[in-house]
């Protein structure tokens, strides 16, 4: 009797795969990660690739390393929704949009962290948005990022549409995905 290897497209449910690969996610990781959590959940799936560095074991094999010898040096930048607000998806969209652009900004305007970008964008500029329960843990999230030298950038809401001046709507981290998933790593994806 032949065993399937976790990457077998056999039992690969195509629309959960084509969900994988709209966050972003290499195909042969997408593939991995369904076939690993018994291919039910997209998000499943996206947790796990997302937490595990499945895609450097992908490229690592690929070029017929072994993939313990080296750490995964790839990079990520996440955003944490505050999610006792009840923004809108238009809001949650808008309000991420600002965190990129002002992580960004923060980033740009440090010589020293410009590098961070470019290693960020050459290992496909991964960007994961997940939830967070309230201002509290934003403001957690954020102090545990900054004793861990890890760029980050809070957004403060002007007041004008759907939540109170000055609240904190999304935090934004970006750095080595090693560092950045022992701020992150136990938040959902927003979905």
């Amino acid at each position: 009797m032949e065993s399937q290897s976790p990457d077998s497209d056999a039992s690969v449910d195509e629309s959960l795969f084509a969900l994988l690969l709209d966050l972003g996610i290499p195909e042969a990781a997408a593939r991995r990660a369904l076939a690993l959590t018994g291919g039910h959940s997209a998000e499943a799936a996206a947790q796990l690739y997302f937490s595990s560095g499945l895609d450097s074991q992908d490229e690592d094999e690929a070029q017929g390393s072994d993939v313990n010898l080296l750490p995964s040096r790839h990079h990520k930048m996440v955003f944490v929704v505050n999610m006792e607000l009840s923004m809108g998806t238009g809001k949650i969209a808008a309000q991420v949009g600002h965190a990129a652009i002002g992580l960004f900004q923060l980033v740009h305007e440090k010589p020293s962290q410009r590098g961070l970008i470019n290693q960020w964008d050459e290992h496909g500029a991964k960007k994961v948005v997940l939830q967070g329960a309230n201002t509290d843990q934003l403001l957690e999230l954020h102090a545990l990022a900054l004793s861990l030298e890890l760029p980050t950038y809070l957004v403060q809401d002007a007041g004008r549409t759907q939540v109170p001046a000055g609240s904190q709507t999304v935090l934004a981290i970006i750095g080595e995905e090693e560092l950045v998933n022992q701020v992150t790593g136990q938040l959902k994806l927003l979905n």
